[in-house]
């Protein structure tokens, strides 16, 4: 049962860094490699770039929590409650800012 974990390509947990613009800013944001597919995918259903998805998910948690705290570890939160079914595709990104409060 490990080998099928333990043969896992090293390509997708690499860290990659990624330059974004959240509210205004030039950031930089590092998640695993299959971190950052998800995220690309979710931005996708959403008919957003992946910019402007982090962008208005940053802007919308910050409009219902008043702070976001560590943005890469809410990503990736995201990412295992979109791929586990949990938040489905078409979902509004402040619909998944909600369903992350509510969570």
């Amino acid at each position: 049962m490990c080998h099928i974990f333990a043969s896992t390509d090293p390509g997708l947990f690499e860290p990659a860094t990624r330059s974004v613009r959240i509210a205004g800013v030039v950031t930089s944001l590092r998640l695993e490699a299959a971190f950052w597919r998800i995220v690309d995918e979710i931005a996708e259903a959403e008919g957003l770039t992946t910019g402007k998805f982090l962008s208005t998910l940053w802007d919308e948690v910050v409009e219902i929590r008043g702070d976001v705290g560590n943005f890469a570890s809410l990503l990736r939160v995201i990412c295992c409650r979109w791929i586990s079914g949990e938040i489905t595709g078409r979902a509004r990104p402040e619909a998944l800012a909600a369903a992350i409060v509510a969570a």
